[in-house]
């Protein structure tokens, strides 16, 4: 039997001439912390090649990734944060002017107060390396800064640091760049525009052709910015250049770089304007402004630019989510568990709740809201257009008086005023009653606060409610705030009163006006304007309205003045007297008689009050100086009475009327019937015996004064000259009127 055919029955474990293999023992299972701990050490391994870890394949990168996943250790904290950096400069290396509105969200995505330094070094290596990308990475800084403002801060630093680096090392490449990217900073209003004029100053202090010509590039930038919010700065710079050019110690080719920046600014920089539109992204009043100064000590933070271990990562990367969540608007993450369905909705309904807050308090809806009706009028071709528009803004609940409002404030900006808004106002004061309130409502807060605005604003308000009044748009009551007296009025709601009036009298014309303040059911509102409560308020009133022509409206105040009562004086107090007259015999006015007995001229003056006595001896004693001295061949004789209160008999004994003449009279006695059946004893009076006309022209004015006088006669009286005219006095009788006195002489 063949050797072949035998073998072919037998088992073959092996080569016949090789022995058997033992079998294989299979691997150990690692545990978790071998892997951890071998895929640490293998990166530990690829940070300390040559490479010093710049570069790690992809794919073993993603497989460590994958086995390192303790937080807590450093191996894991140091890839998140290559990650994170890799991450920052490919967003800042592909941004562009389509495409930065959907890039700033992503890069709000990634840890920003960890990367701040990371964000600055790379935004800043950008820049540098591409120029005309400038505006573009300025306008993204500028939306980062609105939300984080520790970054924006940090990067001025660092540019401003930069720049003075540059400039010590006369490194004009780097000055140049720095100088591009803070101008553009600058016009996007994250830093103060005095640093402008501080660096432009530094640049020419000193002039050389390189400072000059980075003072004209930074200057091109930033000039129409600093010209509008800056002009002082502006032209003490263009003042710098001026003399630098004058001067022309400088390179032909510098002059005309000064040469061409006038041209420029000649043009109002309309090549080179601050923002352009499609980088305009922020919101004026959201922008967060720094003031860094060029000069001092600065913090650049470089330790942010490399990797430091964070004990309390976790934490940290938990508080940047809920800011990124509030940032970008997103919904929580925490609650992952389908079950809590109710627990996640109240923390919704509390975020809603804190935003709904945070919008309150800031009022960002009602600037939208004045800023969108300010829009609305001023983009408006006529009234009936604006008011459409107008319309179809939907106003928040409790936001109806902004309108109104902002109508008064559109039309009290204008220089001067224009019936535009006039008739805005008139034809949403008709649409609906709501507007007629508002407008009414608004008319006693402008009128009430009226001085705080100056002369051109005053007018326009003023006209803007007069042409309403006078289309019967408002109603006539809201003039009842209005109360025009000395005491309540300033000298801007005059001013108001006095405009307004006109511009309804314009309207309207006079004949109408003044049948409308006659109406008998808006009388009781103008009762402010036309008050008829004394007499001192009426005279205040009927000189204002006489004052601004408009006297026909004061007819009604002039007759009530005329008819109103005079005010009645107190009687004077009862003195105690010996006496038992009667009281009803007395007097409650003094009355003095002066009597001319020769010209049959006279006058008496009434003292409303009782005198003391000296008072009246010393009037008696100064009419005596006014006695004209006898001419030759006349006899003349003054006779002067004095009528006082018959309840006082033992007062008036001490009274004497005086009379004098001019030559010796023969004197008779007679009793004074003053004192008649008054129980007192009757005094002599001694009288001149005047001519019979004298006599009774004197005792005319006797009794012109109603009263009995008494007199004693009096030697001669020393001759005199002085000629005077009497003060003007009331004159007799219930009627009160006033005369002249007669003129003696």
């Amino acid at each position: 039997m063949p050797r072949r055919d035998r073998d072919r029955g037998r088992p073959r474990d092996g080569d016949s001439y090789r022995p058997a293999r033992p079998e294989r023992s299979p691997p150990p299972v690692r545990t978790e912390e071998e892997k951890q701990a071998a895929a640490k050490a293998e990166y530990e391994k690829l940070l300390t090649m040559r490479s010093g870890g710049t570069y790690i394949p992809p794919a073993r990168l993603r497989a460590l990734q994958a086995q390192i996943t303790d937080k807590t250790s450093k191996e894991y904290q140091r890839m998140a944060w290559e990650a994170l950096k890799k991450s920052i400069n490919g967003l800042i290396n592909k941004v562009n002017t389509a495409n930065i509105k959907h890039i700033v969200p992503e890069l709000f995505g990634e840890n920003l107060i960890r990367g701040r330094g990371l964000f600055c070094r790379s935004i800043m290596k950008a820049q540098a390396a591409s120029l005309p990308f400038t505006p573009i990475y300025a306008a993204m800084v500028a939306i980062v800064n609105t939300k984080l403002p520790q970054v924006g801060e940090l990067l001025v630093k660092r540019l401003i640091m930069q720049f003075r680096k540059g400039f010590k090392r006369n490194d004009k490449a780097v000055c140049l760049s720095s100088t591009t990217f803070l101008a553009h900073l600058i016009n996007q209003q994250v830093q103060h525009e005095m640093l402008a004029g501080q660096i432009l100053l530094l640049l020419l202090h000193k002039p050389t052709d390189d400072g000059v010509e980075i003072a004209v590039g930074f200057c091109r930038e930033v000039g129409q910015y600093v010209e509008e919010m800056q002009p002082t700065i502006a032209m003490a710079v263009f003042d710098q250049f001026r003399g630098i050019l004058h001067e022309g110690g400088l390179d032909k080719r510098t002059q005309y770089m000064i040469e061409v920046l006038f041209q420029a600014r000649k043009d109002r920089f309309k090549d080179h304007p601050a923002v352009r539109e499609e980088l305009d992204l922020v919101e004026e009043e959201d922008q967060i402004t720094h003031q860094v100064n060029l000069e001092g000590d600065m913090d650049v933070q470089d330790g942010l630019n490399i990797f430091k271990f964070d004990s309390n990562w976790e934490d940290n990367e938990e508080a940047y989510k809920k800011l990124r969540a509030e940032i970008l608007g997103e919904a929580s993450d925490d609650d992952d568990d389908d079950d809590d369905a109710e627990d996640e909705s109240s923390e919704e309904e509390d975020e809603e709740t804190k935003a709904m807050e945070i919008k309150d308090l800031s009022n960002a809806d009602l600037v939208n809201l004045r800023r969108t009706i300010y829009l609305t009028i001023m983009s408006s071709a006529d009234p009936e257009e604006a008011v459409h528009k107008l319309m179809k803004i939907n106003l928040p609940a409790g936001q109806e008086p902004e309108l109104p409002s902002m109508i008064v404030e559109c039309c009290s900006q204008e220089k001067t005023y224009t019936k535009f808004f006039g008739l805005i106002g008139e034809r949403f004061a008709k649409i609906n009653r709501l507007w007629c309130d508002l407008f009414e409502q608004a008319f006693a807060k402008y009128y009430e606060t009226i001085h705080r605005y100056e002369n051109n604003k005053l007018r326009n308000i003023a006209m803007l409610f007069g042409h309403m009044l006078a289309e019967n748009a408002i109603g006539w009551h809201c003039l009842s705030v209005i109360h025009l007296n000395e005491d309540e009025t300033t000298s801007s709601s005059r001013i108001f009163i006095k405009i307004l009036f006109q511009a309804i009298a314009e309207e309207m014309g006079m004949s109408k006006l003044r049948a409308k303040m006659d109406d008998e059911i808006l009388r009781p509102n103008f009762e402010g304007i036309f008050p008829k409560d004394n007499a001192r308020n009426i005279r205040f009133s009927i000189n204002y309205f006489t004052s601004i022509g408009m006297g026909a409206l004061t007819e009604g105040m002039r007759e009530h003045l005329q008819n109103m009562p005079k005010p009645a004086l107190p009687a004077p107090a009862a003195r105690d007297s010996d006496s038992d007259s009667d009281p009803a015999e007395g007097n409650q006015s003094w009355t003095l008689a002066i009597a001319d007995a020769s010209t049959a001229a006279g006058t008496a003056l009434i003292l409303r009050e009782p005198l003391p006595l000296a008072v009246c001896e010393l009037f008696l004693a100064l009419s005596l100086s006014l006695l004209e001295p006898c001419r030759a061949g006349t006899e003349s004789a003054f006779l002067l009475c004095l009528a006082g209160s018959s309840s006082i008999p033992g007062r008036q004994q001490e009274l004497v009327a005086l009379a004098c003449s001019a030559a010796s009279c023969s004197a008779i006695t007679e009793p004074c019937p003053a004192w008649a059946g008054a129980g007192e004893p009757r005094p002599s009076i001694s009288l001149p015996v005047p001519e019979p006309a004298a006599a009774t022209d004197a005792a005319r004015q006797v009794e012109l004064a109603g009263r009995a006088e008494v007199g004693v006669p009096r030697a001669g009286q020393e001759e005199t000259t002085a000629q005077r005219d009497l003060v003007e006095v009331a004159a007799a009788g219930e009627a009160g009127e006033a005369r002249e006195l007669s003129e003696w002489g």
